[in-house]
Parts: structure tokens; C-alpha cells; sequence
């Protein structure tokens, strides 16, 4: 039910770093095609990962191209 893109309710993090803000409209983008996003590493509402895991944390960083935070 619901979802975005039409992905159905797969949950994504992204790191900031990877969005931008726009002033203007007050909200957050992520310059992302549908298709790229349809891959990326994500999970369900009921399953949420471990955030604290930096491996899972770095294949997100990783998928981005971005550099993770803590290095």
C-alpha cells in the first residue's frame, strides 16, 4: 500500500550527503532515477536494519557514492 515511485512500501536510507535541499519548495531531493532507486539497498516498515552496523551502513554509502561520515 501507498509507496513512493511506485515501489511499494520499501523504505530507503539515504545519506544526507547524497541529498539537497531546495529553499525554495522546503524539501529534500535525491537526484536518483526510478530504476537506480528500485535497487537500491532498502527495507520493509516491519524490518528496519541495524543503523549502528556500519558494514550495512557503508553499502549504503557505497551505493550512493558517497564518502561515509565517520571516515
Amino acid at each position: 500500500m501507498g509507496g513512493f515511485l511506485g515501489i511499494g512500501g520499501k523504505l530507503f536510507a539515504v545519506p544526507w550527503s547524497a541529498m539537497t535541499l531546495d529553499t525554495g519548495e522546503h524539501e529534500f531531493v535525491v537526484d536518483i532515477d526510478k530504476t537506480r532507486l528500485e535497487n537500491a539497498p532498502g527495507f520493509d516498515k516491519d524490518d528496519w536494519p541495524d543503523f549502528s552496523d556500519r558494514a550495512w551502513g557503508k553499502s549504503v554509502y557505497d551505493y550512493y557514492q558517497q564518502a561515509p561520515y565517520w571516515q
